[in-house]
């Protein structure tokens, strides 16, 4: 399988290709473990944003530093994969880091969109967005949908 993911090089190459045709890139990051319904829901607004989505995702390392020694449960190259097979995202990359913090400074993105879970004033990358003239955006969260509630119902039914 060909790998879904760019290179730090080559996502800053993608967005600068993008911000020259115009197009208004959107990024939002994420664990992207165990997708689901509210995850679809979040990418497809987040697209809606503008022309084009990138995802950052966390590494394989940085979802255990932050989730656990037991996540993810899906290895990194493959929650990639089912991320760029849906439609409402255009490029995939990879962070090792326990924040997006340096990938947004790379890529300065038009629009800086999280889940409802966070505020404008603590999105980690926005002061970097919108100091560039960029906007921040919140997307609420679907009710009962979540990657901790699949995790937990997998627990209780089956282990």
């Amino acid at each position: 399988m060909d790998t879904p993911l760019l290179t730090w090089d080559e996502a800053r190459s993608w967005r600068e290709d993008q911000a020259a045709l115009g197009r208004r890139v959107v990024f939002t990051n994420g664990c992207y473990d165990i997708l689901h319904s509210g995850h679809v829901t979040l990418l497809e607004t987040c697209k809606g944003f503008g022309d084009v989505l990138i995802v950052a995702i966390n590494s394989d390392a940085s979802v255990r530093r932050i989730k656990g020694e037991k996540r993810p449960i899906v290895p990194e190259v493959d929650r990639a994969a089912v991320l760029k097979g849906l439609r409402a995202v255009d490029v995939v990359v990879l962070f090792d880091q326990d924040t997006p913090q340096e990938i947004i400074d790379l890529l300065i993105p038009d629009v800086l969109a999280k889940g409802g879970d966070w505020s404008p004033e603590t999105v980690i990358g926005a002061k970097t967005v919108t100091d560039a003239g960029g906007e921040v955006k919140i997307v609420p969260l679907v009710e009962g949908r979540s990657t901790t509630n699949v995790v937990e119902i997998i627990r209780e039914r089956y282990c």
